[in-house]
């Protein structure tokens, strides 16, 4: 006899748990399924340990997909307040950092717990080390064969997560679900990830690792994010870079502004009146790194010599170099290092109002599995709360 439940889910991780949680909450009977041998790892390792599980500022802008309206509807159903709330009621200390975002005092352990102990009702059951190997669509419902056994199920909601940081277990299980059920997909990329350097570049830059710089990047589409750029020894990193990346396409250059906070040709005017016979490279090296410097005389960017030698033209060019600095990344760290997946299930697929195939009626899909990426700064975890609320509320 096949064990029957209301609501299977696949995938414990953080659209998983919070979709298991709502629907038991409605009384659903409900297994979760998972790979792996526990639950949250990818949230237990996220935001430096600490979890940066939502933000402050939450708006459909925050968001990359192809149907940037998307996402309004789950938002708006389960906001950052909401899941801030539950937050409180489970008395976790939280703190506010940069841009809004909120991060855990203690450890992402706590948010781990907390998603746990909503799923501890009596017709809740979580099951790990799983191995799914089919999944038949009924007349009404879904059978799964798992480890052997035969599951059946009269809503199926997908929360497998993307392609991003393998070592955590990240498999394409969700997507070639969708394609099996004849849903369409947007190709998929790593996103929120360091940028590589051709070779020349990396030869030259590489010395610099762990050098960090303010800086606005812009992508060719206009795309700009202003944060920390940090040099790393295979290419570009930091806030900025993993912001920008998302935006990116192979192929680009991207122009990098690298003093961000002051007009260069204005200051070293004034400075040559002041200092004339000072050279160039100490100049600029109390506006920047001066080992950035250095390299950059050795590349035969820019050439050293004093000040007062220096002419209008030579001060715009200079402005124009550090205030608009080109350069075309190799490629990406992949999804080795990646926050998150770029693509995934079109959402053309699927109701923004219940996370419900508009084909397949019974099957949902919550989280990065979908064509949904957040920026950085806690809003991938806010779409997994947001859209497992949805699906949970739903299936």
């Amino acid at each position: 006899m096949a064990n029957k439940y209301d609501v299977v889910i696949i995938g414990a991780g953080a659209a998983g748990l919070m979709c298991a949680a709502t629907a038991g909450k409605r009384g659903r009977s409900v297994l979760v399924l998972d790979h792996g041998k526990k639950p949250g790892r990818k949230i237990l390792i996220s935001g430096g340990g600490r979890c940066n599980f939502t933000n402050n500022d939450v708006a459909a802008n925050n968001y990359v997909c192809r149907n940037p309206h998307f996402v309004k509807s789950a938002l708006s159903q389960y906001s950052q307040w909401d899941f801030i709330g539950l937050v409180c009621q489970h008395e976790i200390d939280y703190e506010e950092r940069d841009h809004g975002q909120l991060f855990c005092i203690d450890s992402a352990k706590d948010i781990v717990k907390m998603l746990v102990a909503e799923c501890d009702l009596p017709n809740i059951s979580l099951r790990y080390q799983t191995d799914i190997s089919s999944i038949m669509q009924l007349e009404t419902g879904f059978s799964l064969s798992v480890n052997g056994e035969i599951i059946s199920c009269e809503s199926l909601v997908v929360a497998t997560g993307g392609l991003s940081m393998p070592k955590l277990g990240a498999t394409p299980f969700g997507y070639q679900l969708a394609q099996q059920f004849g849903l369409k997909m947007v190709p998929t990329t790593a996103g929120l990830v360091p940028f590589t350097l051709h070779q020349q570049d990396k030869n030259s830059f590489e010395e610099l690792s762990g050098i960090a710089v303010p800086a606005v990047i812009t992508t060719a589409d206009g795309t700009s994010f202003k944060e920390n750029l940090l040099f790393t020894h295979r290419g570009l990193s930091g806030p900025v870079v993993l912001q920008i990346s998302s935006y990116w396409q192979p192929g680009q250059k991207v122009s990098i502004d690298l003093l961000p906070m002051l007009n260069l040709a204005e200051t070293l005017i004034e400075l040559r009146e002041q200092h004339p016979n000072q050279s160039l490279k100490i100049t600029l090296s109390r506006l920047l790194p001066k080992r950035l410097i250095e390299v950059l005389i050795t590349r035969g960017d820019i050439t050293d010599k004093p000040l007062k030698q220096l002419n209008h033209k030579e001060f715009e060019q200079l402005a124009t170099y550090f205030h608009q600095w080109n350069i075309a990344p190799n490629g990406t760290e992949g999804y080795r290092t990646a926050e998150v997946t770029l693509g995934g299930v079109d959402t053309d697929e699927l109701s923004s109002k219940t996370m419900e195939s508009k084909k397949i009626k019974g099957l949902f899909f919550a989280g990065e599995v979908m064509d949904v990426s957040g920026w950085l700064g806690g809003y991938n975890f806010q779409w997994a709360w947001s859209s497992g609320y949805v699906a949970g509320q739903n299936a």
